[in-house]
């Protein structure tokens, strides 16, 4: 076989990711906390962006990089060029000025009302926030601590004490590490260790530092200022947890040679105790969810808009606009003194950056811009789709694809999949993220489908009113969709149940 070698052109189409194409992208699939630090951050690294301070929806549009690019690179040919005219300052007839002030007036009054506090005077302190003015709650490692330094430990002791209580986990149980490990760190015996531990786990909130649920129920219910002296409750703690976690009543009473009615009224004295020592000093902050765009009925149609409420108005700098210009009012003017152009210093260099600036800028506020309108636009067509939703709840929820409202709004799936990844909607049903609008389709007897969304609803409403004496299977919960008109194999059912965050049917029995 014999290579040659030989020059081909060849003419192809492939796809080039350009940095603004990226930007525009990333700042598709970004959600709203997001796109507001990376708008600060712009802010802050990017001159030629400003904050418009303007209130209301009217926002000014920023000037093009392309036409201020050609506004630099222009020479004038008028002569002479002057200076960037400032826009002059009307006095409007209500403002006070010097000629008509009423100082009487002023001066009286001010004398009337005292001095003025120090913030009045000089508004530009910088002022502690109203955050940093506020107490802040108290924590586990505090409060215990705060009980060590008062007890009677010794100072190897309460070395040991703080050991312990830093190794806590969010829960309050010691995990991690044993005692022999903490004894040989510690450079103290296993012995003064486990009597350490022994005389934590008696602080408040009381078996703090246990290492399991058996010994958390234990030490509470051994608590020498009101015991729990029923041995079949002790009984149950020490051996039996596993068959009280699974429900298995009768194995317990057989085991324990009591009767069923026994051990349930020995399992309602358990389940009065807490299984979590440190949950009241676990705050669990709500998260709160500020939607993207609205969705108001009025009348009988339905009003699409977004929500500009956080996210900064940006704009141009004014500034460095003027000063473009005045620099291409220059250029226009004559060489100069010496007879030469500008040249390739500082000042050149100068030019450079804030034009790159300048596109940086102009392409954020288009980048923004276009997202809001493609965020507009896919949920209208989600609405289009999901109608019945929005006027009659998540049981009317229909089959929706990405492919559907990416056809109807032109655009490609994975565009539409980007928009609607963490943004959310406020509709008359309650606040939904848009993805939770895209579902697959669940058979109905005599034809159409329903959404798996929808399924879901009736799975948990089925669930809620039940006998908890006599929950539903799976197979049940099968055999009630199927009256409904709804085919779906148990498996499903299933995995609709698990996703739902519902136990099976053995875990929600409930026999007193």
């Amino acid at each position: 076989m014999v290579l040659h070698m030989r020059q081909e052109l060849r003419m192809s189409q492939q796809l080039v990711m350009t940095p603004q194409l990226q930007q525009a992208i990333k700042l598709l699939q970004l959600s709203r906390m997001e796109l507001q630090d990376l708008v600060r951050n712009e802010l802050l690294e990017n001159p030629l962006l400003e904050e418009s301070q303007e209130m209301g929806s009217s926002n000014e549009e920023p000037v093009s990089a392309v036409e201020m690019q050609d506004g630099v690179e222009q020479q004038g040919d008028s002569g002479e060029g002057k200076p960037a005219e400032q826009p002059s300052q009307e006095v409007k007839a209500d403002e006070p000025n010097a000629d008509n002030f009423d100082w009487e007036a002023y001066l009286e009054h001010h004398s009337l009302s005292g001095a003025l506090p120090s913030s009045a005077v000089r508004p530009d302190d910088d002022l502690p926030g109203l955050e940093q003015t506020m107490a802040d709650e108290e924590t586990l490692v505090e409060h215990l601590m705060w009980q060590v330094r008062l007890s009677n430990f010794s100072s190897l002791e309460e070395d040991v004490a703080e050991y312990i209580v830093r190794s806590l986990s969010p829960s309050g149980y010691l995990r991690g590490v044993t005692l022999p490990q903490m004894a040989r760190r510690l450079g103290c015996s296993t012995l003064l260790v486990e009597q350490v531990l022994r005389r934590v786990q008696q602080l408040d909130p009381l078996a703090i530092a246990s290492r399991n649920l058996a010994e958390v129920l234990w030490i509470q219910a051994r608590h020498p200022e009101h015991p729990i002296d029923d041995p079949l409750v002790l009984a149950i703690i020490a051996k039996h947890l596993p068959n009280l976690e699974k429900r298995a009543y009768p194995v317990v009473a057989r085991d324990t040679g009591e009767a069923l009615e026994e051990v349930y009224e020995a399992t309602k004295i358990i389940m009065g105790l807490e299984p979590r020592p440190a949950r009241q000093f676990v705050s669990e902050s709500p998260q709160y969810v500020t939607p993207d765009v609205y969705v108001h009925k009025i009348g009988e149609e339905y009003l699409v808009t977004l929500n500009d409420d956080g996210l900064p108005k940006l704009k141009i700098s004014n500034y460095y606009k003027a000063a473009m210009l005045a620099d291409t009012k220059g250029k226009g003017s004559g060489k100069g003194a010496a007879g030469k152009g500008p040249g390739k210093g500082d000042g050149g260099q100068a030019k450079d950056y804030i034009t790159e600036r300048l596109r940086s800028a102009q392409w954020l506020i288009r980048s923004i811009q276009q997202r809001q309108r493609t965020i507009l636009k896919v949920t209208k067509s989600i609405l289009k789709f999901q109608r019945e939703f929005f006027e009659k709840g998540p049981q009317h929820l229909r089959p929706l694809i990405l492919k559907d409202v990416a056809e109807d709004i032109e655009m490609h799936e994975s565009t539409v999949s980007r928009v609607t990844t963490n943004k959310y909607v406020h509709t008359p049903q309650g606040i939904f993220e848009l993805k939770y609008f895209f579902n697959a389709g669940i058979s109905k007897r005599g034809g159409g489908e329903l959404a798996s969304e929808a399924v879901k609803d009736k799975i948990k409403r089925l669930v809620d009113g039940e006998d908890t004496k006599k929950p539903y299977s799976d197979q049940k919960l099968v055999e009630l969709l199927r009256d409904d008109g709804i085919k779906i194999a148990r498996r499903t059912v299933a995995k609709y149940r698990e996703q739902l965050h519902l136990l099976s049917s053995s875990k929600r029995r409930k026999l007193f």
